[in-house]
């Protein structure tokens, strides 16, 4: 694959569609730890988080809410830090089975997060899975 300054080194980019995308912004970095990789004045930027990356744009280019699974430090720490900053709380850190502790929460565009923290390495036999070969 070449490289692109403009993109991260992340295969996999979710868009995140936004009324107001500089509001948007500002949150996102501000309850949920994300910085700021580029922008385009108002209506578009990319939002890195550990090796990871978002894109958040106008509203028109992406209509429907999303769902995103965030891996972080610790789950706790940013539990609270997202509650100061009025994330709307869908499920409070609990521990599960499969060796992750994870809260879900939603963005003032109505995208809904889970951030997860692993706790344990866990065979997915343990908890009910089956290991899959993928090659």
């Amino acid at each position: 694959m070449k490289t692109n300054r403009t993109m991260p080194e992340a295969s996999i980019i979710p868009e995140l569609g936004y009324e107001d995308v500089g509001a948007a912004i500002d949150w996102l970095c501000e309850a949920f730890g994300f910085r700021v990789r580029w922008r385009a004045g108002d209506h578009r930027a990319q939002l890195a988080f550990g090796n990871g990356c978002i894109a958040v744009t106008e509203r028109t280019y992406v209509t429907a809410a999303r769902s995103l699974l965030v891996r972080v430090d610790d789950v706790d720490a940013h539990h609270a830090r997202a509650s100061a900053h009025g994330a709307r709380i869908l499920a409070e850190p609990s521990d599960y089975p499969y060796g992750e502790r994870q809260y879900s929460a939603e963005d003032p565009g109505g995208n809904g997060w889970t951030f997860s923290e692993s706790i344990a390495d866990v065979e997915p036999e343990d908890w009910g899975g089956t290991t899959v070969d993928l090659g």
